[in-house]
């Protein structure tokens, strides 16, 4: 393997300084409707109103995920004031941290070359880097993740106290990010190593238990905090009802109520969807993937092998997505170290292998029919300056169809790192640009001066977290006429509105300005006819922000 290890080592550090950059043009893009829009949100209601236990969201008390990331995103808005780059910049360091943890796991269970290339990997997925973007739980969510496994990874070696405070708080953060079921995840990979090679009186180890005591007394932030907000006030009225326990629901109802389809929040599951979706959420190195679990399974003879924790652990998880009812595309991205471990071993094995020609050569299709792709969104969207970025795309395509490099192994790095290069200018310097146009409550929103952040803001049959997010101060959600009237009556004041509401209100003879007339779109529910510049104009709904100063149309 010789011949590896030095292939890598002149390129490595480069390729991840590329693949981290690549990471980094979303910072500066607009929070992006619903999801990341409502979680900010939430996080600019705690600096709002110095409250760091009382979720709010959908101006009411907000009851689904822990608190951890909006404590994250509120503490960053502290420093760097209430924007979008704050609220994602958090989510950023702590991806930064999973890089690392990724790659200290795969060293110590591996060596470093499979390390090395893990990172390399996992460095430019496709959804890891989406979720930098679009951000909601799972950069917190992967980084702690894998930080526990590492860290019990050197408890289990003889290496104890810090390592031990460490792994419990790091499990703690996870819990308070996404909940107790991301207990499995973190331990089902070692009790399935620990009891594959017969070494059961572990389980009895004070030091595990320390670990579950420690992670349980990190967490009590959470409970307090919940208990603060729900159990103290049965009469608050959540998911419809009274007497809602946030405890419970944190403890079964957002877990196992999810799982079995018996909790509040419902969907409903298929059991190839994590399957299919895997396929296209770690592009460019699916094949490679493929490749990794079939060598996994089919000729990995080491059983005794401590590699089993990072085996079992994404075994289990998988399949406990795939077996839940209520299953969303982002949830495989805390899989992505483990997959890109997986697939780095398999490409490290295979090294000297001519069947690594193969994956080689669907790495070359991949970016080709990426191209295509790429070609033909430029051409049916009419986004502005689009030759600019055909031209990059061919011109990158180009340059690696000449690009030449005996090392095979070299060469599927080389042009996935073409492909992540192509689609990720793409995506952030024209594609996700000309989307955020027409999500129009933040655009609307910013017209709103710092100055007037007195003046009272309302949104009205035209609801936006965009809106709320980037509006100077909090917006009040009406509901109904006689609360809009009663809003009205408090002049002058902002409305967000749709135009045929604003139309109307003007000629009934309210005295309004109508300060931004935007066009509206659901941008993360894209259909063809948005997309189809001719027909676009159908499916964009027109949304007015007035500025009202007098009430009175006498």
């Amino acid at each position: 393997m010789k011949t590896t290890e030095l292939s890598l080592q002149r390129y490595f550090p480069w390729l991840l300084l590329v693949g981290i950059l690549l990471n980094m043009p979303g910072l500066w893009l607009d929070v992006m409707e619903p999801d990341g829009a409502l979680y900010a949100t939430i996080a600019k209601h705690i600096v709002l109103h110095n409250d760091w236990i009382n979720l709010f969201g959908d101006g009411h008390d907000w009851l689904d995920k822990p608190h951890f990331p909006f404590w994250m995103a509120a503490i960053s808005y502290k420093v760097l004031g209430i924007n979008g780059f704050a609220y994602k910049f958090p989510a950023f360091v702590f991806w930064l941290l999973s890089l690392f943890y990724t790659y200290v796991t795969a060293r110590d269970l591996f060596n470093a070359t499979v390390a090395k290339i893990s990172l390399l990997l996992y460095t430019v997925a496709l959804h890891s880097t989406l979720a930098n973007f679009d951000v909601r739980a799972e950069p917190y969510l992967t980084a702690c993740t894998i930080a526990a496994i590492w860290h019990m990874l050197n408890i289990y070696k003889g290496k104890h106290w810090l390592n031990i405070v460490a792994a419990a708080f790091f499990i703690a953060c996870a819990v308070m990010t996404k909940g107790i079921f991301i207990l499995i995840t973190i331990g089902s990979g070692w009790f399935i190593f620990l009891i594959i090679t017969h070494q059961s009186k572990q389980f009895l180890n004070y030091r595990w238990w320390v670990i579950l005591a420690l992670s349980f007394i990190f967490i009590i932030p959470e409970l307090y905090s919940l208990y603060i907000q729900f159990d103290l006030h049965p009469e608050k009225i959540v998911f419809g009802r009274t007497n809602v326990s946030g405890l419970r629901f944190f403890f079964w109802d957002s877990q196992f109520g999810r799982f079995f389809n018996t909790g509040p929040i419902k969907g409903r599951g298929d059991l190839s969807f994590f399957l299919h979706t895997t396929l296209w959420a770690f592009l460019p190195w699916s094949a490679g993937l493929v490749g990794g679990l079939v060598y996994l399974f089919r000729y990995e003879k080491d059983n005794n092998s401590s590699r089993w924790i990072i085996y079992g652990s994404t075994l289990v998880t998988f399949v406990l997505f795939s077996l839940s009812k209520f299953q969303l595309p982002h949830y495989i991205v805390i899989e992505f170290p483990y997959f890109a471990i997986i697939t780095a071993y398999f490409l490290y094995q295979k090294a000297n292998d001519p069947i690594l020609g193969w994956f080689a050569a669907i790495q070359n299709g991949l970016l080709y029919i990426l191209c295509g792709l790429i070609l033909y969104l430029f051409y049916i969207t009419n986004i502005q300056n689009a030759w600019i970025g055909a031209v990059l795309a061919v011109s990158i395509v180009i340059i690696s169809a000449f690009f030449r490099d005996k090392i095979v192994l070299r060469k599927i790095l080389f042009r996935g790192y073409a492909t992540a290069l192509m689609l990720y200018i793409f995506l952030f310097v024209f594609f996700y640009p000309f989307l955020l146009q027409y999500q129009s409550g933040a655009s609307a929103a910013k017209m709103i001066s710092q100055k007037d952040g007195d003046i009272p803001v309302a949104s009205y049959q035209s609801f936006s977290y965009a809106f709320e997010f980037y509006s100077p101060g909090g917006v009040n959600l009406i509901k109904n006429t006689d609360q809009l009237d009663d809003f009205i009556d408090n002049n002058p004041c902002y409305l967000y509105t749709s135009a045929a509401v604003g139309d109307s209100l003007m000629r009934s003879g309210i005295d309004a300005e109508i300060v931004s007339a935007s066009q509206n779109f659901h941008i993360t529910k894209l259909k063809l006819g948005f997309l189809d510049y001719k027909k676009r104009g159908k499916a964009l709904e027109k949304r007015y922000l007035l500025y009202i100063n007098d009430s009175d149309p006498d």
